[in-house]
C-alpha cells in the first residue's frame, strides 16, 4: 500500500506512532490527537499533496486482467498477484461483493471468475466450484447486469444481442434530441463513447489461452431471448425495451458513410480528453475502453497515443511482492484539500511550510483554461475549479472546488483572493436551476434516460444533491455571502426540500445518511441558519439516535437499499467523525453523545496516519459501485478531535467554517 502506514507502539488499546517532538521529546503516547496530527504531516508528499489508496470491489481488478487477455498482451507475475488479491476477496457465499461484508453480487462474481480463469485457475478447484454454484444459484451470467454482458460479448461468451443497442451514430445526434451525451453524466460520457465505437466494430478479445464459461450459463448463452429488461420496470422503461428492439432491426441498414462520420466523431472526443498519463476521464473504465476501442480500430500498440492510454491505466495499479489490485481512480486533490482542513483543525498554521506547500500544489492545478464539457450548460461561464485526480481538466467538479476554496481560504483568505473569487464565480455559475448543485454539470436531470435499457445501474445522470449542494453553500458561506444572497437562499431552500422525513439527508458521494446529514448541517450553520429552527433539530435527533452503544456511528452501504435504511455492521472512525463533526455544526459540543463519540474515536485502535476501519464508507453509485477511501480514516478522526478540543477550550457552542 502508498498510504504511509508505519510501525506503531500499542498502549491503552490505541495503536499510536511514536514520533518526536519538535521541541524535544517523546509524544505523550496517551495523546492520539497529536500522534495523529504528526503522521498525518509525515505522510505528505514531498511536492506537497496528499494521495491515498483509492479501493475498490474486485470488479477493477478483474478488469485489468480481462484487459490484458483481451489485448494479448499478460504481465504474468502482475496477473498471479492479481488472481491472489482476487481469492482473498472471495466471501464466505463464494462470490464477490461490492464492499466489504457485503452480499454476493452477480456481475463482480462473474468478472472475478473470467479473471480467475483467464489467470490459469482450475475450474473444479474448490474456490471456483463455490464461485461457479453461488452465480448459477443467482440466475447466471445472462442475469448479470449490461456491462458485464458487453465484456461477455467481447470475449464471444454472449451474444451481441445480449448488450442493449447504442449505435455509434448516438455521436451524430442533436443537442435537441431526447438523448444526447451533453444530458448524461461525465462518467457516462466517457464511458458510452468507446464502448459504442467498440460496438461498432465488435471485436473479440484475443483470449491467447482460449478460456471460455459457458458454464456460467443455466441455458446456452446463444438460447437466451430475454436479456434485454425494462430497468425500471414501469411503462416508460418498456417502451424503452420496444425502441431497443425497433433499433436492432434499424442497425444493418444504417449507410455506411453514415457510419464512418459517427465513428470519426467517437474518435474525436476520445482524442481531444485522452488526457496523457492521467487518462479519459480519469477513471478506469472509460480508460479501458478507449484503449480497447483504439485496438479494435488497427492503432498499433507501439501508437503514442496508445502507450500513453496504456500507460495511464498501469498508474492505477497498486502492486506489491504479496498482492496486486487496480484502483478506479486517484484522488489526491480530495485527500490534498481534506488532510488540510484536519490539520488546521489541529493546529498546524495556516501559513506554515506543510499547508503553505500543499496550498502551493493544489494551486498548480486549479483549471483555469479549458472549458470542459460544463460548458455545454454554461457556455458564457469562465473555467474555474478543481478535478479530483492529478489532471482532468474537461472534467472540474464543484464539490472538490468546493473543498480546495474552503482550505485555501482559511490558511490565507489575502493570498490566495484570486484563485477564491474564481472559484466563486464558478461555483456559483455551476447551480442549477431548482438551486442545488451536481457534482460536474449543471441541470443534469434528464430522468427519463434513466429507464433506458443500457442503465441498468440507474446512474447515468449526475443530478443536484443535498451533500455537494451543502459543500458549495459552506464555501460560499465561509468566504463571505449573506445568508440573504440569492444563491445561498435559493441553495438553503433546496436543501430544506430534500431533507428526509426522519431528519437525515441522503448521502451521494459517502455512506450515506450520516454523510449527507454532516454536510448538510456544516452548511446550515454557516449559512447562519437557527440551530433551534426545525430542519436543524430533526437532524440532530436523528444523528443521536443512530448512535451505537460503544460510543460511535456506523452505517452500511447496504443502508441505500429502501429495505435496509439504517442498516449498520459496526462503528467506523470516520462516520463516527461524521456524525460528530455535525452535531458540533449544530451547537451540540457539550452533549452527552458528542462526548462519548470523542471517546470512541480515542479508544479506536490507530496504527500511524490511520485508524482501523474494516468497513467502507466510500460510495461511487449508490447500490451499484462504493470505494474505499484509505484516507477517510486518517484525517476524518483528527478533524473531530480536533474540533472538539478546539471548541471545548474556548467554550463556542459552534464553528465558524463551512465545513
Amino acid at each position: 500500500m502508498t498510504d504511509s502506514i508505519r510501525p506503531a507502539m500499542l498502549q491503552g488499546g490505541v495503536a499510536v506512532a511514536a514520533v518526536t517532538h519538535p521541541l524535544g521529546g517523546i509524544e505523550r503516547l496517551v495523546d492520539p490527537l497529536y500522534g495523529a496530527r504528526r503522521a498525518l504531516v509525515a505522510a505528505q508528499r514531498a511536492d506537497g499533496h496528499w494521495q491515498f489508496v483509492l479501493e475498490a470491489d474486485a470488479t477493477i481488478t478483474s478488469e485489468y486482467v480481462l484487459l490484458q487477455h483481451f489485448l494479448g498482451e499478460i504481465k504474468p507475475e502482475r496477473e498471479r498477484r492479481m488472481a491472489r488479491t482476487l481469492r482473498a476477496g472471495q466471501n464466505a457465499q463464494g462470490g464477490w461483493s461490492l464492499y466489504a461484508d457485503g452480499d454476493s453480487d452477480l456481475s463482480a462474481s462473474v468478472k472475478a471468475y473470467l479473471a480467475l480463469k483467464l489467470a490459469g485457475d482450475d475450474p473444479a478447484a474448490p474456490h471456483m466450484r463455490r464461485a461457479r454454484d453461488l452465480i448459477l444459484g443467482l440466475g447466471g451470467a445472462a442475469r448479470a447486469n449490461v456491462f458485464t454482458r458487453f465484456t461477455l460479448a467481447l470475449f464471444g461468451q454472449a451474444p451481441w444481442h445480449a448488450v442493449p443497442v447504442m449505435p455509434v451514430e448516438l455521436m451524430l445526434l442533436p443537442r435537441w434530441f431526447p438523448f444526447h451525451l451533453s444530458k448524461v453524466s461525465y462518467w457516462s460520457r466517457t464511458v458510452i463513447v468507446p464502448l459504442i465505437k467498440l460496438a461498432a466494430f465488435k471485436p473479440r478479445a484475443k483470449n491467447p489461452r482460449n478460456v471460455d464459461i459457458r458454464e456460467l450459463f443455466l441455458v446456452p448463452p446463444e438460447e437466451v431471448r430475454d436479456y434485454i429488461r425494462n430497468p425500471t420496470r414501469d411503462w416508460l422503461g418498456q417502451a424503452f425495451v420496444a425502441l431497443d428492439r425497433l433499433l436492432r432491426r434499424i442497425e444493418p441498414s444504417i449507410p455506411v458513410s453514415l457510419r464512418k462520420r459517427a465513428i470519426a466523431a467517437a474518435d474525436a472526443f476520445i482524442t481531444e480528453r485522452l488526457n496523457g498519463e492521467d487518462g479519459l476521464g480519469g477513471i478506469f473504465p472509460a480508460m479501458a475502453n478507449a484503449l480497447m476501442a483504439m485496438h479494435a480500430a488497427g492503432v498499433p500498440a507501439s501508437d503514442p497515443q496508445f502507450i500513453t492510454a496504456r500507460a495511464a491505466i498501469d498508474k492505477l495499479v497498486i502492486d506489491d511482492a504479496d498482492q496486486a489490485f487496480c484502483q478506479p481512480c486517484l484522488s489526491p486533490v480530495w485527500d490534498t484539500a481534506l488532510a488540510m482542513h484536519a490539520l488546521m483543525e489541529a493546529g498546524e498554521p495556516g501559513s506554515g511550510p506543510a499547508m503553505r506547500a500543499a496550498a502551493d500544489w493544489l494551486l498548480k492545478r486549479e483549471v483555469r483554461e479549458r472549458r470542459g464539457d460544463w460548458s455545454s450548460r454554461r457556455p458564457k461561464l469562465a473555467p474555474g475549479g478543481w478535478a479530483f485526480q492529478y489532471v482532468n481538466d474537461f472534467y472540474p467538479d464543484v464539490d472538490d472546488s468546493a473543498a480546495v476554496g474552503l482550505a485555501l481560504h482559511r490558511a490565507d483568505p489575502v493570498r490566495y483572493r484570486s484563485a477564491l473569487e474564481r472559484t466563486a464565480r464558478w461555483i456559483v455559475g455551476m447551480q442549477s436551476r431548482n438551486g442545488g448543485w451536481g457534482s460536474f454539470d449543471a441541470d443534469n436531470t434528464h430522468g427519463y434516460l434513466n429507464a433506458i435499457p443500457f442503465a441498468d445501474h440507474g446512474a447515468l445522470l449526475d443530478p443536484p444533491t443535498a451533500d455537494v449542494t451543502a459543500r458549495c453553500i459552506g464555501f460560499l458561506a465561509q468566504i463571505g455571502y449573506p445568508r440573504e444572497h440569492p444563491v445561498i437562499a435559493r441553495g438553503v431552500a433546496f436543501l430544506k426540500r430534500a431533507q428526509e422525513r426522519d431528519g437525515s439527508w441522503f448521502g451521494r458521494w459517502g455512506v450515506n445518511y450520516i454523510y449527507g446529514t454532516w454536510s448538510v448541517l456544516a452548511a446550515l450553520n454557516a449559512a447562519g441558519e437557527d440551530h433551534a429552527a426545525p430542519p436543524m433539530r430533526r437532524a440532530v435527533a436523528w444523528l443521536k439516535a443512530q448512535q451505537r452503544s460503544d460510543g460511535g456511528w456506523g452505517e452500511d452501504c447496504s443502508s441505500y437499499a429502501p429495505e435496509r435504511r439504517n442498516a449498520a455492521k459496526g462503528s467506523t472512525p470516520s462516520q463516527t467523525a461524521w456524525a460528530l463533526l455535525g452535531l458540533m455544526a449544530a451547537g451540540e459540543v457539550a452533549d452527552e453523545s458528542v462526548s462519548r463519540g470523542i471517546d470512541f474515536l480515542r479508544r479506536a485502535p490507530r496504527s500511524g496516519v490511520r485508524w482501523y476501519e474494516r468497513w467502507w464508507s466510500g460510495t461511487g453509485f449508490p447500490r451499484v459501485f462504493y470505494l474505499k477511501y484509505h484516507g477517510y480514516s486518517a484525517y476524518f478522526p483528527l478533524w473531530a478531535l480536533a474540533r472538539y478540543r478546539r471548541l471545548t477550550q474556548a467554550d463556542a457552542r459552534h464553528t465558524p467554517y463551512g465545513l
